[in-house]
């Protein structure tokens, strides 16, 4: 029988301090988050970007003291996942907590002055994380600032300007010079402690090319920071319980009351850092109660050192394990630390800092994780876990399990859920002759889940006979697994001998076919065990040592594109308008605007089906739900359920009949809370007749599946070309997808403001086709919708069409219930209905003459459009145009087909086609250089386009300066010196090979649709001289405010403070554009300087007086003259005609060339990039600074799109990779070891007639760092050359 649980010992008050002020919350909800809780009460600064822990957007600080050490730990935690009740005792800052943006505090200022903020949705807890990092260490080095931030992500800025202002914080390189004196240089700085402390201080860094403003930073000083709360140093930790809606909460103090609440409640569930629980509770929808948090419990929280081993408390933090291995280190012999570092070899890229400053060591072990990173480790090592049971004493004799027989199936331990508890583990230290080394491969290095870990230890005899070993893997089965057989036949034998290895590689096919971490742990043992052995393998570090990452630098040269600058303020560097705002938290962001009065949230019930007949919707026991309000779908459209974001109409905003995707929306959940909505939601029963679905392009090709219209580029006689032709090759390139991965999700918020008028605020990229479409299913005129974006946290092109439709079902639901409705999609939920990059697939056939030069192309395109056709076909049109990339082609037939499948509607990316027709155009490039036996930079440099030749659209190219920046660059970055060095290395290393790729591109800037290519601003001046500027563009962290604003003040000629905008919106400036193509510069700058034309003149008069300008303003206010002005701009010459080719095509070009290197390990696949370089002409830049910081970033998700990042799809159509958990970004220590920006020299623009002579720059960067994939195949190639030594390797799918 349970005993019951008297509960009347334990508080039901939770007490903590909130940025200085003191909380106490009577029974608060147990499954109220952190970050639930600040956002409740206005705190909005930081961020819900995942909730799984993985993006950090979320980030804030956790002060704790400990009484014992009296010491303050001030630790950067993830509020996603951590419980409110948990902060008991606890001081908590957020980024409300530092500064304003009146007064912000030196890591906020850093950060905003140094370009680090665009779309600043991660800014926050970016800030929070290196806030952190200064509060417990105040002179940081570089290498700890770089990887403060592994528990971070921004998908804007590339990093390095982050990094930048964060190294400003650190101490001064080892031998720097340093003051002496009585403190031997102990100042700051390395100065004398008696040196009063400045106010400011420089910026950063002082060698940096950049023309950077000429700002001193404010000095940090750590004795102004928020102390910790006296009255908490003096607080008793009490047990405490909360009864919340659905869960109860206990904090226990003593192992005693664990025994007893788990005795009392043996389905309770045992909580540290809920990282795990966490994302069970959120994205598994499991439930549990009660939890019982341990993190308190000091008998869970010892840290012992012996002579034999380490003994640690089950709920010591990863974070607190890795610090005591670090000072166990310090006291053991060398020989003895061995296990110790292998532990902290994979602690070291355990999730992130976030992560591990939570989540405990048993938690990790309980969990059972196939793929834990430290499971392998324990099972290695031989450590043995202590379990108690409930049904035990807290002073009765411990039952002790071997690692090697804890895990006995997949999530399953020799745990008892019901009774027990791990209470300690105990790691022996390793004994003379004892090796023991931990491996991981994952995609990304740090904060990424493995896809194989392991441990292999090995003990030694004097002789070398191998007297015992130890193997753990993860990954390679439903649990951590041991290579039983290997450890077998390996008894006995002698370490070194070659017939050994080979023995043992075959019984390690046996126990799982794993062979490389035991060939370098093979190789490492001899070497440390200075055996005299035969090998090939050269310098056998390069081997046995994982691949090394220096620190990253680089320099930033904006000289070529200010040159010929003739303008005041257009040309300069000026940071984004909003960056300060962005790093305080005061930013709004859709979601971060207050609840309005009556306001619901709206939940969609999505199809599990990729094709299917709806045959019936039960929804009795959503409805019953307390707080549910309404369930709407397609019976509830007031107007049109039909709509399409291009050429087609062919989506349903409900599914009606039919079902053709995974996450198609069918209904709607309309409750008092979001998380009642969604739970509704989850109610919802429906039945389906299964119906045959494709989900890839080759199924859709089988299937003959296509959007019904084909497009196609046809120049010359391409057959009769290539019967002239002296070599014809042939190929077929395979492009995978890319999501979007904007931190900020799809969100939208609609007013119902009576009368029969809708306010929408959106995350939008396209307000103006928002207002539309909601105007035309409500069945109303568009005049009486008005849709407002104040800024996006990212589009990247994925707002463009899909926020659409989550903006039209929430109007639907605000309709017909009179009150507004909000709804932010949660990540997973994002990522499974919006749509990403579209794969694509090319096949080409691609002629030469006898001199090499290319004769004619004829390549067929198919895409992967997804359920309906949404922006695909432009996206084709736009990839069509992009296949020749910079290479003179006379005889091109280019056809494009889109085909269409039973996933997520594809749509735009950052790049719309281009990239991807530029992959498959330097892929058949790069093949058939290796097939002729030509060097591929000559076999480029030979086909260059030349000035006044036409492109296969017959466009005839003018400014064509790409040879020029391209010898540039090479002459620059040292290319054909660097190719020697990288061919001489390969030469001498075997399992490390090195890579170099130069990539050029072209870009056309214009939108393919005609109609597009306008835009309207709106100018009005206030009496007392300022200015209140709207345009039709949207601000998504690319600058374009900013940019607007130094357009106006040019204009003008006023100071940009004078001018302000406030959002962008359909009631201002109506029919807009969406802010997409890389042209929102282009366009809204020339409305804009059209409305400066018009005011000018008006204004000329009184100018010519020399009166000041709010002195020209009062004067013709006075006089009755228009203080306003509504500017307009269509770009001339377009017109190009399909099926014709005639007209032109494109505006201008944007083109740029990239150089970049890269070391492969060959055992694991693992690599590094340790340089790129970036040239772009750019024209004349309107901002040089947010220009380098778009090209840095475009670059970096280049690089992710063509390395890390790879979607993944279950064969029924439902995608696999729906977070950062699985679908991997590129993060701070993924960025070139040395990264450098710089910009065509010399060159003019005669041709170019955009605003002050600008080009288009937010996507022509992006395929360039795809010459980090076609450098780590120049590595590939040159091992298997090597092994080979004939026909080159060809490599055409990533």
């Amino acid at each position: 029988m349970t005993p019951a649980l008297d509960v009347s010992a334990y508080s039901s008050k939770l007490h903590f301090y909130l940025n200085g002020t003191e909380i106490i919350l009577t029974n608060p909800d147990p499954d109220t988050t952190l970050l639930q809780y600040v956002r409740s009460i206005g705190l909005t600064g930081s961020k819900l970007g995942c909730a799984e822990g993985g993006c950090g957007a979320c980030t804030v600080m956790v002060s704790n003291y400990d009484k014992a050490t009296q010491h303050i730990r001030h630790l950067n935690v993830n509020a996603c996942l951590t419980p409110l009740c948990s902060v008991d005792g606890k001081h908590v800052i957020t980024i409300e907590g530092l500064g304003d943006h009146k007064n912000p505090h030196p890591v906020q200022e850093r950060i905003a002055l140094c370009y680090g903020s665009q779309c600043g949705f991660c800014t926050p807890g970016i800030a929070m994380s290196l806030y952190a990092l200064l509060r417990n260490n105040s002179t940081p080095s570089e290498h700890e600032v770089e990887e403060s931030f592994d528990g971070n992500l921004c998908r804007c800025t590339g990093y390095r300007p982050i990094l930048d202002a964060a190294k400003s914080f650190a101490a001064p390189a080892a031998g720097a010079k340093k003051a002496g004196g009585c403190c031997g240089g102990a100042g700051a700085n390395g100065g004398c402690c008696k040196d009063e402390k400045p106010e400011f201080a420089s910026t950063v860094p002082q060698e940096s090319s950049v023309r950077f403003p000429s700002v001193l930073f404010k000095a940090y000083d750590p004795t102004q920071e928020l102390i910790f709360p006296p009255r908490l140093m003096k607080k008793t930790a009490e047990p405490l319980h909360f009864q919340g809606r659905k869960a109860q909460w206990f904090r226990p103090t003593t192992l005693a009351q664990v025994l007893q609440i788990k005795a009392a409640y043996p389905q309770a569930k045992f909580i540290g850092g809920n990282t795990e629980v966490g994302v069970e509770t959120k994205f598994k929808y499991m439930e549990y109660s009660p939890f019982v948090y341990l993190h308190d419990v000091a008998e869970l929280q010892g840290i012992s050192i012996t002579p034999e081993g380490i003994t640690i408390g089950a709920n010591v933090t990863v974070a607190n394990f890795q610090k005591a291995l670090k000072q166990a280190i310090e006291t053991v012999s060398e020989e003895q630390a061995h296990v110790l570092r292998a532990f902290l070899a994979n602690i070291k890229y355990f999730a992130g800092n976030q992560i591990r400053n939570a989540a405990s060591v048993a938690g990790n072990i309980a969990t059972a994780s196939p793929i834990s990173d430290l499971n392998p480790v324990f099972v290695a090592s031989n450590s043995t876990f202590s379990i108690l049971s409930s049904e035990q004493s807290v002073d009765s004799t411990a039952r002790v399990v071997p690692a090697t027989e804890f895990f006995v199936g997949y999530r399953k331990t020799a745990l008892n859920p019901a009774t027990d508890i791990l209470t300690e583990i105990h790691i022996p230290l390793t004994r003379p002759g004892e090796y023991i080394r931990s491996f991981k491969q994952a995609k990304r290095k740090d904060d990424d889940i493995a896809i194989v870990t392991a441990a292999i230890r090995v003990k030694l005899a004097s002789d070398n006979t191998i007297v015992e070993t130890g193997f753990g893997y993860g990954g390679m089965s439903a649990f951590t697994c041991q290579a039983k057989k290997t450890s077998a036949f390996l008894q006995g034998k002698t370490w070194g001998d070659n017939d050994v290895l080979q023995g043992a590689l075959e019984a390690l096919d046996q126990d799982l076919p794993m062979e490389s971490f035991f060939v370098r742990f093979w190789w490492d043992v001899i070497e440390q065990q200075k055996l005299q052995v035969e090998h090939e393998h050269g310098d056998i570090s390069l081997m046995t040592q994982e691949i090394h990452r220096d620190l990253s630098f680089g320099a930033q040269s904006d000289k070529g594109t200010v040159q010929f600058s003739e303008t005041k303020i257009v040309s300069q560097s000026v940071a984004h308008v909003a960056a300060m705002k962005q790093v305080t938290g005061e930013a709004i962001y859709t979601d971060d605007m207050p609840k309005l009065h009556n306001e619901l949230y709206g939940a969609m019930v999505l199809s599990t089906r990729a094709h299917a007949k709806i045959v019936s919707i039960d929804t009795s026991a959503a409805l019953a739900h307390p707080g549910v309000k309404a369930y709407y779908d397609h019976k509830d459209v007031p107007g049109n359920n039909v709509w399409g974001a291009a050429m087609f109409d062919d989506e349903e905003i409900f599914a009606s009949e039919e079902v053709h995707c995974v996450g198609q929306i069918i209904g709607v959940i309309v409750a008092d809370t979001q998380v009642i909505a969604q739970e509704a939601a989850r109610k919802v029963k429906i039945e389906y007749i299964d119906l045959p679905h494709v989900v890839t392009i080759d199924e859709a090709i089988a299937a003959d599946s296509y959007i019904p219209l084909t497009k196609s580029i046809v120049k010359g006689d391409v057959d009769a070309a290539f019967a002239t032709c002296a070599k014809v090759f042939e190929g077929q390139t395979r492009l995978g997808g890319q999501e979007q991965f904007y931190l900020e999700t799809q969100v939208v918020l609609v007013n119902n403001k009576g009368e029969g008028e809708f306010e929408i605020y959106a995350s939008t990229q396209n307000a103006n086709e928002t207002q539309a479409v909601v105007a035309s299913v409500l069945g109303i005129s568009a005049h009486k919708v008005a849709c407002k974006v104040k800024r996006l946290g990212g589009g990247f092109g994925g707002k463009e069409s899909r926020t659409i439709p989550l903006a039209c079902i929430m109007s639907i639901a605000s309709h017909h219930t009179k009150r507004p409705v909000r709804c932010m999609l949660d990540r997973n939920e994002d990522m499974a209905i919006s749509g990403q990059r579209n794969p694509f697939m090319g096949k080409w056939k691609v002629g030469l003459d006898e001199n090499n030069k290319l004769v004619a192309l004829d390549t067929e395109l198919y895409l992967n459009a997804g359920w309906s056709s949404d922006l695909s076909v432009a996206v084709m049109e736009r990839a069509l145009g992009h296949i020749d990339n910079v290479y003179y082609i006379p005889n091109v037939r280019a056809v494009g087909r889109c085909c269409r499948t039973n996933i997520h509607s594809n749509t735009a990316f950052r790049g719309f086609g281009g990239p991807q027709a530029n992959v498959i155009a330097e892929t058949y490039m790069t093949e058939i250089a290796e097939r002729i036996g030509m060097t591929q930079e000559a076999f480029r440099e030979l086909n260059f386009y030349k000035e006044g030749q036409l492109t296969h659209f017959n466009q005839e190219l003018k400014d064509w300066h790409l040879p020029k920046g391209y010898f540039q660059l090479k002459e620059k970055a040292n290319f054909d010196a660097r190719r020697a060095a990288v061919d001489e290395f390969n030469k001498k290393s075997k399992w490390r090979k090195r890579g170099l790729a130069f990539i050029p591109t072209k870009y056309g800037i214009s939108f393919t649709a005609l109609h597009l290519n306008q835009a309207g601003a709106m100018i009005h001046i206030y009496h007392d001289g300022s200015v209140l500027l709207s345009h039709g563009g949207v601000e998504m962290g690319q600058g374009l405010h900013t940019k607007m604003i130094q357009v106006c003040s040019e204009g003008l000629d006023i100071p940009m403070e004078m001018i302000h905008i406030v959002e962008t919106s359909t009631d201002k400036v109506a029919n807009a554009s969406p802010t997409a193509a890389s042209a929102s510069s282009d366009l809204n700058g020339m409305a804009v300087k059209n409305a400066c034309d018009q005011i000018n003149e008006r204004l000329e008069p009184y100018r010519a007086k020399g009166l000041s300008w709010k002195e020209i303003v009062h004067h013709a206010y006075f006089d009755r003259v228009n203080l306003s002005a509504n500017g307009f701009y269509k770009v001339p010459d377009l017109g190009y005609k399909w099926g014709e080719n005639k007209g032109q095509l494109f505006f201008y070009f944007t083109m740029g060339a990239a150089i970049s290197e890269v070391e492969v390990d060959l055992l694991t696949g693992a690599h590094t990039v340790i340089r790129s370089d970036v040239n772009m002409d750019l024209g004349r830049s309107i901002n040089p600074s947010i220009d380098i910081g778009q090209i840095e970033g475009a670059f970096i998700q280049g690089m992710g799109w063509s390395t890390t990042e790879e979607s993944l799809y279950f064969p029924n159509g439902r995608l696999f990779t729906q977070g950062p958990g699985n679908y991997k970004i590129p993060g701070f220590q993924c960025i070139p070891q040395e990264f450098n920006v710089s910009f065509f020299e010399d060159v003019t623009h005669d041709s170019v007639n955009t605003v002050y002579k600008s080009k288009g720059v937010g996507e022509p960067p992006l395929f360039l760092g795809s010459s980090v994939y076609f450098a780590i195949r120049n590595a590939l190639c040159s091992k298997l050359e090597a092994k080979a030594g004939e026909r080159p390797w060809v490599l055409s799918v990533f």
